[in-house]
């Protein structure tokens, strides 16, 4: 068992836990600076802005924790095999998975892309089932799962499969512009996204089967929104709007297997995951079909009796608790990337302010340990409109709900990640296009941000930036 009791001294003792889908890339290789312990700063932020902003290694490791680190990131990065394999030390992927590895739908530890600059749908885009009409729903199950899983798919719909096991179909999108214009009588083009399921592999799909377009999220400061105190975050909720200002924030109470007691909901679009750990398996487990302790079972219904039968070795758990508590460790001890310089910054933090932009992308927390960061998120549910909803509810979250995706290094996801979508389906093309989404409790920011001229907006998004 890989000891994670370590603490790291600049940090106050600080305890870091993570991980989420990933893949391998040919950009993160045996010779950066994750590996020369002699070179990197002994800082938890980092001023690098190229392809590789997101992947420097925390400072003042010493050489176990930095083990634990190497270690982690071969898991996150190297792809998995099929089992029974000579490869047993990441063998039993599958028998149904989307991505072999997690660097997949973490490009660079960024943000995943729905869909390339050549119209080519990507790894990135996964598709979440639920049944959505009331009378289907499982209380039993959503206390204990969130949601309830379309019968013949499961939770997560699979587009690959191992040898014996049929793949649970394609996914197709199509995109139709929705024109627009500013009140000052500029343009603008929105991208509305239609996806249907192809080639059904295991028969049709429930009759109300609520499909949710989710893209990867970028692996920015987990271990530090892990370590916000609950009550700060609670400080913002205000379910029932008693202030009158049209913003309502809620917590996600989630239950997992990881503990008996409901915990507050900090990651994923809809609050879902509490903790970078329980997250990681959860992906590993759908994602890749990888069992866990917290996700022992194979990702396979009762339908798919060729994925329940396929040979998965010997192993107890495709990823023991050590490889995942390594995972973790490695995607929580990753530098956060420093707000860049910017000229008009003031202007800009007023204009934030003034279009009350800050209501939900709260700017800064100081965490349990005395660190001041500043992710631009409440991570709580708000209700954002009919225009984003997915009919898909997910434990307190409701078809409608989304948690506030944080903002820190926003600016640097097409570097890091060669190309950019933004919200949870990747469907913006740029920032301006994900905050012209913005619906419900955002509609009056929305509608202030339409209202402005179009230097101010320009200035508004270029600061956005840099954050």
């Amino acid at each position: 068992m890989i000891a994670l009791s370590l603490q790291v001294s600049v940090l106050a003792g600080l305890m870091l836990a993570g991980c989420s889908e990933m893949t391998f890339s040919e950009d993160v290789t045996a010779t950066d600076d994750i590996v020369q312990t002699t070179s990197y700063d002994r800082t938890l932020f980092s001023k690098d802005i190229s392809k590789q902003a997101f992947s420097h290694p925390m400072g003042a490791m010493d050489d176990a924790m930095l083990d634990v680190f190497v270690t982690g990131r071969s898991f996150f990065t190297i792809p998995w095999v099929e089992a029974p394999s000579a490869t047993t030390a990441r063998d039993g992927l599958g028998p149904l998975f989307s991505a072999n590895t997690c660097i997949n739908c973490h490009p660079g530890h960024g943000a995943g892309v729905a869909i390339d600059d050549e119209g080519t749908l990507r790894r990135d885009l996964v598709m979440r089932l639920a049944l959505s009409s009331q009378n289907d729903l499982d209380e039993m199950s959503m206390m204990s799962r969130g949601s309830e899983p379309e019968p013949t798919y499961g939770a997560q719909f699979s587009i690959n499969g191992t040898h014996g096991t049929s793949y649970e179909g394609h996914v197709e999108v199509e995109y139709e512009e929705k024109e627009g214009s500013y009140p000052d009588g500029s343009s603008y083009s929105l991208r509305m996204s239609h996806y249907t399921l192809e080639r059904l592999g295991y028969g049709p799909l429930h009759e109300n089967t609520a499909i949710s377009p989710r893209i990867a999220l970028a692996l920015v400061g987990l271990g530090m929104l892990e370590q916000i105190p609950e009550e700060a975050i609670l400080a913002h909720e205000d379910i029932d709007d008693r202030d009158g200002d049209g913003i309502s924030g809620k917590a996600n109470w989630v239950y997992t297997t990881e503990s008996s007691e409901r915990q507050l909901g900090r990651f994923t679009w809809k609050a879902s995951s509490p903790t970078v750990r329980y997250q990681s398996a959860n992906a590993a487990n759908n994602d890749m079909g990888l069992t866990s302790p917290l996700f022992p079972k194979e990702n396979c219904t009762e339908a798919q009796k060729a994925c329940k039968d396929a040979d998965k070795g010997h192993h107890t758990f495709d990823l023991p608790g050590d490889r995942l508590d390594a995972i973790t460790f490695y995607i929580t001890h990753l530098k956060i990337p420093s707000a860049r310089d910017f000229s008009d910054k003031e202007e800009a933090e007023t204009l934030f302010s003034t279009l009350r932009c800050d209501s939900c992308h709260v700017s800064t927390y100081t965490t349990a340990m005395g660190v001041e960061i500043a992710p631009f998120s409440d991570l709580l549910l708000h209700d954002m409109g009919e225009g984003l909803a997915d009919g898909h509810r997910d434990f307190l979250a409701s078809g409608s709900e989304w948690r506030t995706p944080p903002l820190w290094g926003i600016g640097l996801y097409k570097d890091v990640s060669t190309e950019a979508n933004y919200l949870h389906d990747g469907r913006a093309r740029s920032i301006e296009e994900a905050i012209l989404w913005h619906g419900g409790e955002a509609e009056g920011a929305k509608r202030a941000f339409m209202a402005l001229g179009k230097k101010k907006r320009e200035l508004l998004i270029d600061y956005l930036g840099t954050i």
